[in-house]
């Protein structure tokens, strides 16, 4: 009987942790993510969705020039100002053929810059902890190791960038000839 009872009483638990987790949400990400939603809307439809929509239309120019532009500066300022997840919305702005590479590349940042903006992903810090107290048990700064981290995310978020624009060419030419 007492077994029974504790069994109960761990399985009403977990539906507690999962409330306090919830209440957390409420009190914490969503708001924010609300109020984050609302300024982005605001600040679109204040500089105007076509000229929002140009600098897609830019970015998606043919010539290696675009390629940093697309893999590496879009993906960077939409997961700093956006976080993870609303910075895969920013790639709506490419055209079809752009939006995989472009969401390759965002998501692959979500993680590297952290050590110097934890806003970006808060809910995955604790990888940068576990990391962090170990070089700091070493005695290591972790400035270096953040900065380092970032830059080579930027460098990682461009090559996957590019490998992935050109895997989706290859597909979607097969796709094409498939439907003709």
């Amino acid at each position: 009987m007492e077994a029974l009872a504790r069994f109960a009483e761990g399985f009403i638990g977990v539906f507690q942790q999962g409330g306090e987790v919830f209440m957390s949400l409420v009190t914490g990400i969503i708001p924010t993510l609300v109020v984050l939603m609302t300024l982005v809307h605001a600040i679109i439809t204040f500089v105007g969705p076509e000229r929002v929509e140009k600098v897609g239309l830019w970015a998606a120019r043919d010539g290696l020039i675009y390629y940093p532009v697309r893999y590496i500066i879009m993906p960077f300022v939409a997961v700093f100002f956006f976080t993870n997840p609303m910075a895969y919305t920013m790639g709506r702005f490419l055209p079809e053929k752009f939006k995989p590479a472009f969401y390759d590349s965002a998501v692959s940042y979500v993680h590297p810059p952290l050590g110097i903006f934890p806003h970006i992903n808060p809910g995955e810090i604790f990888v940068w902890s576990g990391i962090a107290a170990g070089i700091t048990q070493l005695g290591l700064g972790l400035g270096d190791l953040a900065m380092r981290y970032l830059l080579v995310g930027l460098v990682v978020i461009f090559i996957r960038g590019i490998v992935t624009e050109r895997i989706t060419a290859v597909m979607m030419g097969r796709a094409a000839g498939k439907s003709e």
